[in-house]
C-alpha cells in the first residue's frame, strides 16, 4: 500500500509540474498604423479571472467575448512608429497565474498636410478665449481618463450621419493661417445643417457642452475607456447621463464653434489615444 500511495503522489506532483497550455493571443490588425484601433483576443482562458494587461503605457480593459477575452487598444495618431511592448496576465481555472508578452510594430500612417484659412480671432486667441479653450481641453482629458468598468457597446459601430461624400480629415497635419497646429483628431462628414446625427453605438451621454473650438458637442461613453464625440452640432436631442442606443438621434448637424461650414466632426478616443473613427465600423466582432 505505501508503494501505491507513493506512486499516486508522484503522479500528482508530475501533473502539477506540467506547464499549462500557452495563452492564445491574437492582435487585429497585427501591424497597425498610427491612429489605428487594435483588438486583442485571448484564447485558452476557460474559467479564467483577473484578466489584465497593457499595450505600451495603455492599460487594457478586457471583457468576455464568446470563449475568449477581448480588449480594445488605441494607437494614438502621434505615436512614434516603432516597436511597442504588450503583456497579458490572468489566473486560470485552477488558480494558476499565466502570462504572455510580445512586441507590436507600429507603422507610420503618412498623414497629409492640410492648409486652412480662418478668421484671425479663431486662430490667435485673446487671453480670455485661450484660457477658456485650455479649460475645455482639460475637461475632455479628465473625461478620457474615466473608465466605466462595463462594456455598453454591442457589435460594430455605424456612421453617425448621412453624408454627401465619404468622411475625411483624420490625422491631417493642419497649417492654419500659415501656422502649424495640432493634427486633426476626427473625421469630418459634410452634411446640410439640421441633418440628424445618431449615436454610433450604444452608450451613455457623458458630456454636453458648448466649447470654443468644438462648438455644441455630445460625448458618449461606450464603456471600458471608449468614447465617441460629435462636434459643431446645431441642436442636441439628449440629456447628460442618458443611455442611448445605436442609431438614436443625439443632435443635428451645425457649424458651431470653429467651423468653416455645416458638417459633423466625429471623433473616437480610447483613453488618451486619438483613433480613426471608421476603424470602429469594421471591428472583428459579432455582438
Amino acid at each position: 500500500m505505501p508503494r501505491v500511495v507513493s506512486a499516486l503522489a508522484a503522479l500528482a506532483l508530475l501533473a502539477w509540474s506540467v506547464p499549462s497550455a500557452a495563452l492564445q493571443v491574437r492582435l487585429v490588425p497585427p501591424t497597425p498604423r498610427q491612429g489605428d484601433t487594435v483588438m486583442l483576443f485571448v484564447g485558452g482562458t476557460k474559467g479564467a479571472r483577473d484578466v489584465e494587461g497593457s499595450l505600451g503605457g495603455q492599460r487594457l480593459a478586457f471583457f468576455p467575448y464568446g470563449a475568449e477575452y477581448a480588449a480594445l487598444a488605441g494607437v494614438d495618431l502621434e505615436t512614434k512608429p516603432g516597436k511597442v511592448p504588450w503583456r497579458i496576465g490572468l489566473v486560470d481555472g485552477v488558480g494558476t497565474p499565466r502570462k504572455a508578452a510580445g512586441i507590436l510594430t507600429i507603422k507610420a500612417a503618412g498623414f497629409p498636410v492640410q492648409r486652412l484659412t480662418l478668421p484671425d480671432g479663431m486662430v490667435n486667441l485673446d487671453p480670455q478665449s485661450e484660457q477658456r479653450a485650455a479649460n475645455e481641453a482639460a475637461r475632455l482629458r479628465t473625461l478620457y481618463d474615466t473608465v466605466t468598468p462595463e462594456r455598453l457597446w454591442r457589435g460594430r459601430f455605424t456612421q453617425p450621419v448621412a453624408s454627401r461624400k465619404p468622411g475625411e480629415g483624420f490625422g491631417f497635419r493642419r497649417v492654419i493661417n500659415g501656422q502649424p497646429r495640432m493634427p486633426h483628431a476626427g473625421i469630418d462628414y459634410s452634411a446640410d445643417r439640421g441633418t440628424p446625427v445618431v449615436a454610433s453605438n450604444r452608450g451613455r451621454v457623458a458630456l454636453l457642452g458648448e466649447f470654443f473650438f468644438a462648438g455644441r458637442l455630445v460625448a458618449l461613453d461606450h464603456g471600458l475607456g471608449l468614447y465617441t464625440l460629435y462636434f459643431h452640432l446645431d441642436g442636441v436631442a439628449v440629456t447628460e447621463g442618458e443611455l442611448v442606443e445605436r442609431g438614436q438621434t443625439v443632435g443635428t448637424v451645425g457649424t458651431s464653434g470653429r467651423s468653416t461650414g455645416p458638417h459633423l466632426h466625429f471623433a473616437a478616443q480610447l483613453g488618451r489615444a486619438r483613433v480613426n473613427p471608421p476603424d470602429l465600423y469594421t471591428l472583428p466582432v459579432r455582438d
